[in-house]
């Protein structure tokens, strides 16, 4: 499996982390990748991020809230090993990211600039 939408392809960091457990993001990330969650986190359900992790694209306290909101409301657990939701952006999760992006995607087009439209999105 490939990711699809213009947001996630295409990025090493999310095409390894939904290969290998080894390339999860988790909590204390920074990063552009980690402003591309936060972008996706909001376009899919509104979550708006601190204006401290955005503008530090940074995995902190309100990503972990964001998260771990759209984890359990999609259920999306391990069931393996887990029995809740967790805080880590993995496989299922980025595929479930990138899926709902990509259907976002062909309706509003896809964000420019994913540091930009996160701010900007965040002081509205």
């Amino acid at each position: 499996m490939a990711l699809t939408s213009k947001l996630f392809k295409g990025d090493p960091i999310f095409e390894a982390c939904l290969i290998k457990d080894s390339a999860h993001i988790t909590p204390g990330a920074h990063g552009d990748h980690v402003s591309k969650i936060h972008t996706a986190l909001f376009i899919i359900d509104k979550f708006s991020v601190s204006p401290r992790e955005l503008s530090s694209a940074s995995y902190g306290p309100s990503t972990i809230a964001g998260v771990l909101k759209y984890k359990r409301k999609r259920n999306i657990i391990n069931h393996s090993y887990e029995s809740q939701a967790d805080e880590i952006v993995g496989k299922m999760t980025i595929a479930s990211l990138d899926a709902e992006m990509f259907r976002r995607e062909s309706q509003i087009g896809p964000p420019t600039d994913t540091n930009t439209f996160a701010w900007t999105t965040q002081r509205e």
